[in-house]
């Protein structure tokens, strides 16, 4: 019953400080009832005291709260406008390069863009900080260990020359993590970083009220220098994007313009 939830996302916000009000109550819902039900809790109530008593069912229940599903060079397309256009640009006024992957997952897209770094610009200087809410997804990412299917889009060249195969696994080269940090972040609730020359947060924030879509956008804009660039998921379009000072420089990529301030 309603009343049970909200009870809940109080009792959530609480224990952990993830407010579940900034979620689209109906996917967010209907995602964590069937995984209650599916460990023979019968209300919110007696499936938070639960959790709130197991680790294990505390880390499931998080991992649910996170949308972990991600692949290299998802939406290809996407990515060979960013490596034809947007880095060439930004790299064009600052050799170094501040990069955040923001609700990174399993760790697919902060190395893709290590990937793309040291493939195609190798003599530029470029950090890449790497965040999510989940634990357990970011200790899967420092892993760097993923299946054939993730790497689906990745030309066969550079899958060869960056991934060693192990059995049915592909495990990354380990000089692809030494310019990532990877870090726990709340889109909802934590200080954001600064001075940030590309922001890459793609496929998340579809999951989001737009009240909560409002606050992070105009976050972002913040973290981006002047002439920075958002790239955003291929369902993810901004409306009134110069509402948080941005400019559409190319489809699902908005520049920062601070004029528009």
């Amino acid at each position: 019953m309603k009343d049970d939830y909200i009870e809940f996302i109080q009792s959530v916000k609480n224990k952990i400080g993830i407010d579940l009000h900034l979620y689209k109550e109906t996917q967010m819902k209907r995602r964590l009832t069937t995984l209650r039900n599916k460990r023979g809790y019968t209300s919110f109530v007696s499936y938070f005291e639960a959790f709130s008593k197991d680790s294990e069912l505390l880390n499931e229940f998080t991992d649910r709260l996170t949308i972990n599903v991600s692949e290299f060079y998802r939406n290809p397309k996407r990515w060979d406008v960013l490596k034809d256009r947007i880095l060439p640009m930004l790299i064009e006024k600052n050799n170094r390069l501040s990069i955040w992957s923001a609700a990174c997952s399993t760790g697919e897209e902060p190395y893709s863009l290590a990937l793309m770094a040291k493939e195609y610009f190798p003599k530029s200087k470029i950090e890449i900080l790497a965040t999510d809410i989940d634990d357990n997804v970011l200790e899967k990412a420092k892993q760097g260990i993923y299946t054939e299917q993730a790497l689906k889009e990745l030309p066969d060249i550079l899958k060869k020359k960056y991934f060693a195969k192990k059995g049915s696994l592909y495990k990354i080269e380990e000089s692809l993590k030494k310019n990532i940090t990877f870090k726990k972040h709340n889109l909802l609730a934590d200080r954001f970083p600064k001075n940030i020359d590309l922001i890459v947060c793609r496929n998340v924030l579809i999951y989001f009220t737009d009240q909560a879509k409002e606050k992070i956008y105009q976050n972002f804009s913040n973290s981006l220098k002047s002439d920075g660039v958002l790239f955003v998921g291929s369902t993810e379009q901004i409306f009134n994007a110069n509402k948080y000072a941005f400019n559409l420089a190319e489809t699902f990529f908005y520049q920062k313009d601070e004029t528009l301030f």
